[in-house]
């Protein structure tokens, strides 16, 4: 079986993962995407174009993502085929321990619009700086004094073994993640059973549940990673309970909803938050982002 990935030490380290997780012999292959590129900002497609035309060319057999950078919209003939385990979905502060600790006017890092949102909800005196790289890259412009603070995914930090890096982990009530955080998926050809059998092999249905009612929540409102969206499932039994969050990048204005549904129909569930926020406007709110 051979695994596509592509080739920053984040997404290598899950690719590792997910091979020793799957049946028989697994070998890694890296793809650079046209985010590698350094393509311009666009859509999340970006980190997933050059696997998905890997799959299609049949040079590899599943491809692995990070949830949250995959796409509403998948190439023609292929399907998302498992989730894994889901590793902590939440954001973890470095440089301090909480935002109400954080000095007056200081400067937090991150290149999320739903970060900066969160962050100036709570807290409008900040200063939110465009800090872009991958995660060794901001831990040194922190150390190197361009911000005093950064928000990132505590699932990548644990993944790099760099958990003691955070210096506090932040509650969903004060910033909900992003869609997928936290969450790997695996994309193989719609037609390829083989590939569906091994993916079986690693797939979580709690994990899966949870991601496919953030994913419907975000298609069914058009969102995108330049759109201040969160959204969280958590399963109970059979119930499956959603939090999201949308918001102008300033942080002035924002909706929030929770609704617990059926875990047997996650698409439902996640449908329903999104008419839910419609009926606080929040299409209007976005339209202005």
């Amino acid at each position: 079986m051979r695994l596509g990935t592509r080739g920053s030490a984040l997404a290598r380290a899950q690719a590792r993962a997910v091979a020793e997780a799957l049946p028989g012999d697994v070998s890694i292959v890296e793809v650079r995407t046209g985010g590698d590129a350094g393509s311009p900002v666009g859509d999340k497609s970006r980190w997933v174009d050059g696997l998905e035309r890997a799959l299609l060319a049949e040079e590899i057999d599943l491809a692995v993502h990070s949830a949250k950078d995959v796409p509403a919209e998948l190439a023609d003939g292929l399907e998302l085929l498992a989730v894994p385990p889901r590793e902590d979905p939440r954001d973890a502060l470095i440089g301090c321990a909480s935002i109400a600790s954080l000095a007056p006017r200081a400067r937090v890092g991150t290149t999320s619009l739903r970060r900066r949102a969160a962050l100036l909800a709570v807290r409008p005196d900040l200063e939110v700086v465009d800090l872009r790289g991958n995660v060794d890259t901001r831990l040194r412009k922190l150390a190197d004094g361009e911000a005093d603070a950064l928000v990132l995914a505590l699932a990548g930090l644990r993944r790099l073994g760099r958990e003691d890096e955070a210096s506090g982990i932040l509650d969903p009530d004060a910033m909900l993640p992003a869609a997928g955080q936290g969450a790997l998926a695996l994309e193989g050809r719609a037609d390829d059973g083989e590939a569906y059998a091994a993916a079986a092999e690693v797939s979580d249905l709690d994990a899966t549940v949870c991601v496919v009612a953030e994913r419907a929540l975000t298609a069914a409102l058009d969102a995108t990673c330049h759109t201040p969206v969160a959204a969280l499932g958590t399963v109970d039994g059979d119930a499956l309970t959603l939090r999201a969050f949308a918001s102008l990048p300033d942080g002035s204005e924002w909706v929030r909803d929770e609704l617990t549904g059926a875990a047997a129909d996650p698409e439902a569930v996640g449908r329903a938050v999104a008419e839910r926020l419609r009926s606080m406007g929040v299409d209007a709110l976005l339209a202005r982002v």
